[in-house]
């Protein structure tokens, strides 16, 4: 008796699942050094920036005590989309015994084509972090801008002057992260714990991280970055920044970037009754943001 299409996918369908997910799973997952996830149950997810209270005011003896209101200073939503890509298999490629060679092939491509989409969109917030427009957050304004908007007027997680990675200008982010302000002006306990540089700078890195002595000098002075445990995770190279001389350095600011999952990986199977060819199919659901500024610092370069 001659094998159904239903048979076929039957038979086909866990053996490509599996197959699909050794591949899938052979890429890093480069978003994780960057974004924080989390799981979501909605179309999209808001979080609100509240704004704290301003300092507190002397009371007289007797007197009354001062009031505040609590502000909601602006929104970040994340939206999420849905990202599916699928391929079939024709009926004379099967009549032709040529489904197994084919099937194997093409989910290979299919499951390295969803692993690098997904790359591709976390490391776009990061490449399109110094442009206003539709990659502005809630504020109004880019993730790396000099005009955050705050209550207390305006602040900046951007180099003054932008630069290349080198110990002087790694210094002067450290040094500009320790002066964030909340939304009241008042100062906030935030470090830069992470370095987030494209492959070009992977070397400057090394060096400027973690030579024993200052880089490029002829005296014994110490590396004070490493001597005093500044960026203690590192530097991490994603493979997908396109700037190759800008730099950002992740804070430990909370609520900063996030990586919503609203939909995990699927692979699904069947036949085309009007074709009769086979298809296969994979697709999830997720979204990549930020919710406040300070949770990064950085700077194009000099270039």
């Amino acid at each position: 008796m001659a094998i159904s299409r239903a048979q076929l996918a039957k038979e086909l369908e866990p053996g490509l699942n599996a197959l699909f997910g050794l591949e899938y799973d052979r890429y890093e997952n480069e978003h994780t050094e960057i974004f924080d996830e989390e799981s979501s149950d909605r179309a999209f997810e808001e979080e609100v920036m509240l704004a704290g209270f301003s300092t507190a005011p002397s009371k007289s003896e007797g007197g009354a005590i001062s009031f505040d209101d609590a502000q909601e200073t602006f929104t970040a939503r994340y939206s999420h989309e849905t990202i599916a890509l699928a391929f079939s298999i024709t009926e004379e490629a099967i009549e032709d015994n040529l489904y197994d060679r084919l099937a194997g092939r093409y989910t290979k491509a299919l499951a390295r084509s969803m692993a690098q989409t997904k790359q591709i969109k976390a490391a776009a917030i990061l490449n399109n972090a110094f442009t206003a427009g539709s990659s502005a957050g809630g504020d109004g304004v880019s993730l790396l801008s000099s005009s955050h908007p705050t209550i207390n007027g305006t602040q900046s997680n951007l180099l003054t002057v932008a630069a290349d990675l080198n110990e002087t200008s790694l210094e002067q982010a450290l040094i500009d992260i320790a002066g964030f302000q909340d939304e009241r002006g008042l100062k906030i306990a935030v470090r830069g714990m992470k370095l987030i540089i494209p492959k070009e700078l992977q070397f400057v890195a090394e060096r400027v991280l973690n030579s024993n002595l200052r880089v490029g000098t002829a005296d014994n002075d110490p590396n004070a970055i490493k001597n005093m445990g500044m960026v203690p995770e590192g530097a991490v190279v994603n493979h997908f920044l396109t700037d190759t001389d800008a730099f950002f350095i992740k804070t430990d600011a909370p609520n900063g970037l996030k990586h919503f999952n609203r939909a995990a990986i699927k692979t699904a199977m069947e036949g085309d009754f009007d074709t009769g060819n086979m298809r296969f199919k994979a697709r999830e659901r997720y979204s990549f943001g930020f919710s406040d500024w300070r949770c990064l610092f950085g700077t194009p370069g000099a270039a």
